[in-house]
């Protein structure tokens, strides 16, 4: 999950750059379908798919729904969201996957756990609300912050439905069923934003960006996430994401887009207690 923290960080600032170039369906259709092509180069060269994953293909479909609805919500939330406060909203999924997880495998959640979410989901308010308390008061995020949360609803939701659904496959077999299923999807709905597009027009940054998504963000990432997931309880799982929002600030320094407001690295620190706390767990 550490992992998986770094991997996702980069996609914040590299799609927030792509964002205005291209429609998220159509971005979100060609990564899935190269990531799909490496890790079915992968899965063949390791035996193949065998017969019993065939079973219940369903489960693949729902799985690849719930990644593709996270995916298009985020790239759709960076067109008029930071990638600073987008990596912050990604925080609060650990209190979701903790709701998710007591009702879909009544996984329970110890005093220090409770504790550490509490205070990630303050930090994770503070910057998503800009560390300005009257807008808080007042409720009044972004729009792209309110897009994305529905997309990371649909994350969390994810960690504890993958060893729900999973009958004993490999995780790279249950894996490539998921990305096979959700490239299909993205096929379907994003259709028309894939035939409008102008691919040979597209500056530079969105090869890049999709380059990166593909590898990093999605074949790896997805990967590290279901081994993740089948071995730590949801809200766990989803609680090295608490580290995000400080990866992404590390990004946006390197890519010279400068820094957040001083008073925001106040909610980064929270999220960073919390996940200091969730690591002493046990």
């Amino acid at each position: 999950m550490l992992t998986f923290s770094a991997c996702v960080a980069g996609s914040f600032s590299l799609g927030a750059m792509a964002a205005p170039h291209i429609a998220p369906s159509a971005l979100n259709a060609v990564r899935f379908a190269l990531a799909t092509l490496l890790l079915g180069a992968v899965v063949m060269m390791r035996g193949g798919v065998p017969r019993a994953a065939l079973t219940a293909p369903w489960r693949y479909g729902v799985i690849g729904a719930l990644m593709v609805a996270y995916f298009v919500l985020m790239f759709e939330g960076l067109r008029t969201a930071a990638p600073v406060s987008m990596a912050a909203v990604f925080t609060l999924t650990p209190v979701m996957a903790a709701g998710f997880g007591w009702l879909l495998l009544r996984q329970h959640l110890s005093r220090r756990m409770a504790l550490a979410l509490a205070i990630g989901g303050a930090g994770a308010l503070w910057v998503i609300f800009r560390a300005d308390l009257s807008a808080l008061l007042r409720f009044a995020p972004g729009r792209g912050e309110m897009v994305y949360l529905l997309g990371c609803a649909a994350h969390a939701i994810y960690a504890p439905m993958v060893p729900r659904l999973n009958r004993g496959e490999p995780g790279l077999v249950f894996t490539f069923g998921t990305m096979v299923a959700g490239t299909l999807l993205l096929i379907v709905f994003g259709w028309g934003a894939l035939r409008a597009t102008d691919w040979g027009a597209l500056p530079g940054i969105v090869w890049v960006t999709i380059l990166y998504t593909t590898v990093a963000a999605t074949a790896l990432s997805t990967v590290l996430l279901q081994f993740a997931a089948m071995r730590l309880p949801s809200a766990k799982v989803m609680a090295y994401t608490y580290l995000i929002p400080s990866c992404v600030i590390l990004w946006e320094l390197a890519l010279g887009r400068g820094a957040p407001p001083l008073a925001i690295l106040v909610g980064i620190g929270l999220t960073v207690m919390a996940l200091l706390l969730l690591l002493r767990e046990g």
